[in-house]
């Protein structure tokens, strides 16, 4: 089932859902990060040895939720000073993989910084090197029910917090020019982009969600028909009692709804035919975003890989102009 099921592509450009926000929504995302703010101790920034000869490559340690140490890799252009940056936030289960491994933002000119995900990386890409030491009642299989009884004790919790606290690191680096920080990611990531711009504010300057996960919960629950959704939807099967506070815990993650607290400049992207992220929860996301700047790119004949590089030179194209670099040629 695709976004097709709230009509047709006009549909989707006028679906917004009525979300459930709760009363206490801006106030639960200022509170975290005041205290892992707080908490917050100076990044690490240590020389790796690799052999990449033409571009600075650095291990990053950071503190993300509740001063919880957090690892990334960071690619800089030789002897960059007062460069853009580019964030990017990685998908379910994919950790941030060797140094060297993701650096396509790096040779354009960018400081390309990629994102431990806390506790993944064992399963898809080469590996991460952040624990969560965070445990959570019953769960289903995956990241997406850990800690459904709270939203104080959820996983994209502390994920969430983790993403805007290195924005805050990230324009601190030396070699950074602190007003042109973007942020993107493909499907969880693309999700953790958006609620980085919401959380982090005017510390991002422009957006970049390619096919994001977890806008639209309820209406992910009803269209999607595969991973990792479906672990919600098995998990709420089974705690059948347990099926509204679960649905509360996670209204306060909704990408969606994070949205609306978002301004940056924004370019989505959305597959029609995408069973993992359903077209109608993307749009959900895009007609609620904050910003008056935003784009979506449609890819009517794919699914959840999107417009993969194809996609990449048009965000290399858009971004550009917005953080004042040259662009590549359309």
């Amino acid at each position: 089932m695709t976004g097709r099921s709230v009509g047709t592509e006009d549909g989707l450009l006028s679906y917004r859902p009525d979300l459930p926000v709760p009363p206490d929504f801006d106030g639960f995302w200022a509170d975290t990060l005041a205290m892992s703010r707080a908490a917050a101790r100076p990044a690490v920034l240590a020389s790796v040895d690799t052999p990449v000869t033409e571009l600075d490559l650095f291990d990053l340690t950071f503190t993300g939720f509740a001063g919880e140490p957090i690892r990334a890799w960071v690619a800089a252009p030789r002897g960059a000073t007062a460069a853009p940056a580019v964030v990017e936030y990685r998908g379910y289960s994919f950790g941030r993989g060797v140094p060297g491994e993701r650096v396509h933002w790096a040779v354009c000119g960018y400081v390309h910084v990629v994102m431990d995900n806390r506790g993944q990386g064992s399963l898809l890409g080469n590996g991460a090197d952040t624990p969560d030491p965070h445990g959570s009642g019953p769960a289903a299989p995956g990241f997406v029910t850990r800690g459904l009884g709270d939203p104080r004790e959820h996983f994209y919790r502390r994920l969430f917090t983790d993403a805007a606290l290195l924005v805050d690191a990230v324009r601190e680096l030396p070699f950074v020019d602190a007003a042109r920080v973007a942020v993107t990611g493909i499907s969880q990531g693309g999700g953790t982009a958006i609620a980085a711009a919401a959380l982090a504010g005017d510390g991002v300057a422009a957006v970049m969600p390619d096919v994001p996960f977890l806008c639209d919960i309820p209406g992910s629950l009803r269209y999607a028909t595969a991973q990792p959704m479906l672990d919600l939807v098995h998990y709420l099967s089974v705690h059948r009692a347990n099926a509204a506070q679960a649905l509360e815990t996670l209204s306060y993650l909704d990408a969606a709804t994070l949205a609306t607290r978002a301004v940056a400049p924004a370019l989505f992207s959305v597959g029609l035919r995408d069973e993992v992220v359903p077209a109608a929860t993307v749009y959900a996301a895009f007609n609620r975003y904050g910003g008056a700047d935003r784009e979506l790119a449609v890819y009517p004949y794919n699914g959840h890989e999107g417009g993969m590089e194809y996609h990449w030179l048009r965000q290399a194209a858009w971004l550009a102009p917005r953080l004042a670099v040259d662009a590549l040629p359309t």
